[in-house]
């Protein structure tokens, strides 16, 4: 016997039923906090410093916080939906809208926080680290006391 094509309207209501069921397993199994988006990063080194891109389209760079602690760097920003839609008139829902962060241990500690630089450019965050030179030297002179 052969099967009958489905139309549109029962792909989508399958379509809509299956968002349900995910969205009903994520609410069950992830407590609200663990709820925020994660940003995708790449991090990789030049001879002079540890380099960290992101793509981070539709967000405001002054709505973007960077923070620098130790061999820690976090992401955190939120990226606003400027429209309502009712759920149930989306057929695909894959942006993320709302708060992400992401927290990168760096590959190496012995950088210099205090010249980090973070330009956006084409929706592509990139933040520079530069390496602490260990080869750098330099004599001190000893002063007398007072």
């Amino acid at each position: 016997m052969a099967k009958t094509p489905k139309t549109n309207n029962e792909l989508k209501q399958e379509d809509q039923q299956d968002k349900e069921q995910d969205k009903e397993q994520r609410d069950v199994f992830l407590p609200a906090a663990e709820l925020e988006g994660e940003l995708a990063v790449d991090v990789y080194q030049t001879p002079t410093e540890i380099v960290i891109q992101s793509p981070i389209a539709g967000v405001d760079e002054n709505d973007i916080d960077i923070s620098l602690e130790g061999d820690m760097i976090t992401i955190r920003g939120k990226r606003a939906q400027e429209q309502t839609v009712d759920e149930k008139d989306f057929f695909y829902q894959e942006c993320y809208w709302g708060s992400f962060s992401r927290t990168v241990s760096l590959p190496t500690s012995e950088v210099d926080i205090d010249k980090a630089q973070a330009v956006m450019k084409n929706s592509i965050l990139t933040i520079r680290i530069p390496k602490i030179d260990k080869k750098r030297s330099k004599k001190l002179k000893i002063q007398s006391a007072p």
